[in-house]
């Protein structure tokens, strides 16, 4: 049985996955990427291997992706981060042709076809206003555990309006807010949809076309799932593993190669 494994380095979380030749999740990990990059990705492959007690080389290929893939010094390869959310998204979902991908620095939205391969694609570029950055510095702002943002934000029922495009400044229209007297839930449910509105300007730019897939570390907010559904206007894929999905994508290109390189001896074997 051979193995591959993707790492995603991400400016938040690493995460580190590992599939079978059936292109089943069998290991995974998730771990702060911190100051250190390389530790980092080291450390979060390591617990993906130990978890599953495998040894290092019956994992054949590893590809590293995100913004420190550069930073996956035992890796074979790299691969961008949007092709490999484009083809996790598509292998774990295989009708999702539009992908919103929201991390800690950026949101990309990626239009892709049935075999995940990338048709087009954009990110945000107004500042970190339509990202996990954005929820953080309202977090802080507002001294509310950044886990707790979503449940306490659905308790709204109506959202104020967020009007600043730079996370620089959102604290500021943050606290500007609560001096009014808005209640937190509220201005927590304003947020929200303010980030909802920019992922979906990005999605209209690259075409929404057939079912939604939503990746990365803030699906896991469910303030963001629903703002985002809301936005959108149907349910979006989700799963335990779309917090994965980049490093789902670069194990997947990982075994693609594996099962390349074997090709030229199975038709002399053959022959």
């Amino acid at each position: 049985m051979a193995y591959a494994a993707g790492v995603d380095v991400g400016s938040t979380q690493t995460k580190a996955v590992i599939i079978n030749e059936d292109r089943e999740i069998i290991a995974r990990a998730l771990i702060d990427t911190g100051a250190n990059v390389v530790a980092a990705a080291e450390n979060a492959y390591k617990l993906a291997i130990e978890s599953e007690s495998l040894l290092e080389e019956e994992v054949e290929w590893v590809i590293g992706t995100g913004y420190g893939r550069y930073k996956v010094t035992f890796g074979n390869d790299q691969v961008t981060e949007i092709s490999c959310h484009g083809r996790g998204a598509v292998h774990m979902f295989p009708d999702v042709r539009t992908v919103v991908d929201m991390g800690g620095q950026d949101t990309k939205a990626i239009h892709v076809n049935a075999d995940g391969e990338i048709d087009d694609f954009c990110m945000n570029d107004k500042c970190a206003a339509g990202t996990g950055r954005f929820l953080g510095a309202a977090a802080a702002a507002l001294e509310i555990p950044l886990d707790d943002l979503g449940d306490t934000a659905l308790k709204s029922e109506k959202g104020v309006s967020i009007s600043t495009t730079c996370t620089v400044f959102a604290e500021s229209e943050v606290l500007a807010w609560l001096g009014k007297g808005k209640r937190v839930q509220d201005i927590l449910w304003g947020v929200h949809q303010s980030i909802a509105k920019r992922s979906m300007g990005l999605m209209r730019r690259v075409g929404i076309n057939g079912e939604v897939a939503f990746t990365g570390g803030v699906t896991r907010n469910s303030a963001m799932v629903k703002s985002l559904e809301d936005a959108v206007g149907q349910k979006l894929h989700i799963s335990g593993d779309s917090h994965y999905m980049g490093a789902l994508g670069a194990a997947l290109f990982a075994m693609d190669h594996i099962e390349s390189s074997r090709e030229p001896h199975t038709q002399e074997v053959q022959s």
